[in-house]
C-alpha cells in the first residue's frame, strides 16, 4: 500500500532528513539512559536509519525513495557506494523493529538489555558513516563529530 497525498510534502533537502534521524537517535539514547521502553528505543533506532538512508539517497540520486524497508534502502545506497554492502545485515536486523515494536502481537517479542545496546550501537554506527559521507567536504552542521 502506498501513501496517497496531495503532492509530495517530504523535504527535498537531505540535511533535514539527517536532522530528523539525529533526533530519533537522541530520543533512543534518552530512553535507554532513563529506563524507557526497550521497544521504543528499537523503533527510534529503526526510524533514525530509515531517515538517514533516505537523506543519503536524496543527496546522491536527487530523488526520494518511498517505503520503510531498510534493506532495500541500504541496497540502493550500496549502488552509490560499496561501503553500504557491509551494512546489509544490520539493516535487515533493524527492519525487525519497524512493525513489531509498535503493535501488539500474540507471538512473544522481547528485547533484552544487551540487544537494546546492540541496536543502538548499530544505528549510531550506520548514522556516523552516512553523516561522514554527506559532510566529507564541509563542516558537519549537527556538530556530532
Amino acid at each position: 500500500m502506498t501513501r496517497r497525498r496531495k503532492g509530495n510534502e517530504d523535504s527535498r533537502y537531505y540535511y533535514k532528513w539527517l536532522e530528523k534521524a539525529l533526533g530519533d537517535l537522541q530520543s533512543a539514547r534518552i530512553l535507554l539512559t532513563w529506563g524507557g521502553d526497550r521497544m521504543a528505543v528499537a523503533f527510534h533506532c529503526q526510524q533514525a536509519i530509515e531517515k538517514a538512508l533516505k537523506g543519503y539517497l536524496l543527496f546522491r540520486t536527487g530523488r526520494h525513495f518511498d517505503g520503510h524497508n531498510l534493506t532495500f534502502l541500504c541496497r540502493q545506497a550500496a549502488m552509490c557506494d560499496d561501503r553500504f554492502v557491509e551494512y546489509l545485515d544490520e539493516s535487515a536486523a533493524l527492519n525487525n523493529y519497524y512493525i513489531e515494536t509498535r503493535y501488539p502481537t500474540d507471538l512473544p517479542f522481547q528485547i533484552t538489555e544487551t540487544q537494546e545496546y546492540a541496536i543502538l550501537h548499530m544505528a549510531e554506527d550506520m548514522f556516523r558513516v552516512i553523516r561522514q559521507e554527506l559532510y566529507a567536504a564541509e563542516e558537519d552542521p549537527h556538530g556530532t563529530e
